[in-house]
């Protein structure tokens, strides 16, 4: 989105002051020791490289709002305001829109205020035409709504509106997924059209996902306090009134600051190196601010605590103050093992689909591996996903059932496998019925048995990780490392829009470079699986050999 909206700026109008910063609703769920850093030191951070994931999801938002636009826009027709210009330009031309009553505003550009900091745009202002005034509504690129398993019950049901005409009813087809964000925006949004006499009386706001299958529907009158809570600290931070500090948060590795941040964080062994977010907030109520306080700690679980075992974050303490990568929990690690055994990862793009399995079959008594791709290069979404994915099935049931007649046993391997899992049940959900397309029952079945095993749950099972516990972090202290240096999930997503070619001719070697990283992915985990089967129980500390030195110790 162009305009001020993207980050707190300075006002033209008034530069010198800090009065005039103005803060965007994107600011209220961020990170408050960057708000502070961008507004007093924007010349540091100006000619940084933008994180390439931070990119490609603002690009894809960007898409997603076009195509919404011009499917719900072709119905309803209404205003679009021209994201060229200036500020102040599609701001004077969103109020003529106002002022002409039309119902539907797209593109909109509210005013800025200069004296509450406020700025905003919105996808979308419907026309209340029964009570007055305009309904905000934004675009996301994200899911706002998941199934219901029992749509005869209505308690829990989300509340949601036809796309081409607003008329917000129970839904008993879908459920809320909780987005505070698309919240906090919404009442931002609200607040504004207020202060010019122009918000519904509804007190409504709505939200267009990922598939644009409907537009839920949010009450914003529970929010708005939370809301005003939330922006009153933001701008105060924005206009220097109040002191920061780094914390670590998710944000942060995406963040051109971080580097500062941490260097800042791990001079004071700040806890939330090894508490992310919100578990460092509730550590720090509880008077623990280092990882030595949180090492220290013998007592029960704070009562605020609700992050999963707080006995593991402890031990992640302790083992970042030993400087261990990993903590064994258990003496004698284990691994199921079988006599064929097949590695597997996958490839997805967005939501648009999973366009590549990728497997390894090994043969452990004849020391064998071949990697297998399974792939479409048809830019997805397209129907030829559907034949990827059946040969992939098939040849994994061919690969079961022949071991199976050998009197050998079979397993097969995955890396936390809910985005497997995920794509196996949806990919038999959509090409239901199309050639070698198993049904949802099928793979129900498959990995729910114990032939289907997933890696990281046991690295979970046995292991304390202080660095995390993705592939990328696990997989070195095993001895494995990727070919390509910048291997990742979000790397892979900017190559795959080049094998494509969504923005021009398909580059053929970025499908080659994104057929090695899948190869060295299986390959990654077939390496860890093997060193937990041999060398784990010495390469890696025992928990009681960490926490012996602390158990003297009073607790926090």
């Amino acid at each position: 989105m162009n305009g001020p909206q993207t980050g707190a700026q300075q006002s033209t109008d008034d530069a010198p002051s800090r009065r005039g910063v103005f803060v965007g609703p994107r600011r209220l769920m961020s990170c408050r020791h960057r708000l502070h850093l961008d507004t007093t030191f924007p010349q540091l951070v100006a000619g940084a490289t933008e994180d390439s994931g931070v990119k490609q999801r603002r690009d894809a938002a960007m898409a997603q709002r076009s195509s919404v636009r011009d499917l719900i826009g072709a119905v309803v027709g209404g205003r679009s305001i021209s994201r060229e210009g200036s500020w102040s330009t599609r701001s004077a031309a969103t109020m003529q829109a106002f002022a002409d009553g039309e119902s539907h505003i797209w593109d909109a550009v509210l005013p800025s205020e200069s004296d509450t900091g406020r700025e905003g745009v919105a996808e979308l202002l419907i026309r209340d035409h029964e009570r007055g005034g305009y309904i905000p509504v934004i675009v996301v690129n994200h899911k706002v709504t998941d199934p219901r398993s029992d749509p005869t019950i209505l308690e829990g049901a989300a509340i949601t509106s036809d796309l081409y005409v607003w008329a917000p009813a129970t839904d008993p087809l879908r459920k809320v997924r909780s987005q505070p964000r698309d919240q906090m925006r919404l009442a931002h949004i609200y607040r504004m059209l207020q202060r010019h006499g122009l918000a519904s009386p509804a007190l409504l706001g709505g939200a267009i996902g990922y598939g644009a299958d409907c537009i839920l529907v949010h009450d914003l009158g529970p929010l708005l306090d939370e809301y005003d809570r939330r922006y009153a600290d933001r701008i105060t931070v924005a206009r220097g009134e109040i002191e920061t500090e780094p914390s670590q948060v998710p944000e942060c590795r995406s963040c051109p600051w971080w580097p500062r941040c941490q260097s800042w964080l791990a001079e004071r062994h700040d806890v939330s190196l090894v508490a992310i977010g919100s578990r460092a907030e509730v550590l720090r109520e509880e008077g623990v601010r280092t990882i030595d306080d949180l090492a220290r700690w013998n007592g029960p679980a704070p009562e605020k605590w609700q992050h999963g075992p707080f006995e593991d974050t402890v031990l992640t303490a302790r083992a970042w103050l030993a400087g261990a990568s990993l903590v064994r929990r258990v003496e004698h690690v284990t691994v199921p093992r079988a006599d064929i055994e097949v590695d597997v990862d996958l490839e997805s793009f967005q939501e648009h689909g999973a366009y590549l399995w990728g497997a390894l079959l090994n043969d452990v008594a004849a020391e064998t591996s071949k990697y297998h791709p399974f792939v479409t290069w048809e830019p997805l979404p397209t129907h030829d996903e559907a034949r990827s994915f059946a040969e992939f099935w098939t040849w994994l049931m061919r690969i079961r059932a022949d071991a199976v007649k050998q009197g050998k046993t079979f397993a097969a391997y995955c890396y936390s496998r809910a985005a497997e899992d995920k794509w196996l049940l949806d990919s038999a959900r959509r090409f239901a019925g199309a050639p070698g397309v198993p049904t949802v029952e099928q793979i129900r079945a498959f990995i729910n048995s114990p032939e289907w095993v997933d890696i990281y749950q046991v690295v979970s099972d046995q292991f304390v990780c202080p660095n995390g516990k993705g592939l990328k972090k696990i997989a070195p202290v095993a001895g494995f490392g990727w070919r390509d240096a910048e291997a990742g999930g979000e790397a892979s997503m900017a190559w795959y829009r080049e094998a494509v070619g969504y923005e021009g001719e398909p580059d053929t070697t970025q499908r080659t470079r994104i057929l090695a990283y899948n190869e060295d992915d299986v390959l990654a985990t077939k390496a860890l699986r093997e060193w937990m089967s041999g060398p784990a129980d010495t390469a890696v500390p025992f928990v009681d050999d960490l926490s012996a030195p602390y158990l003297s110790s009073n607790p926090a």
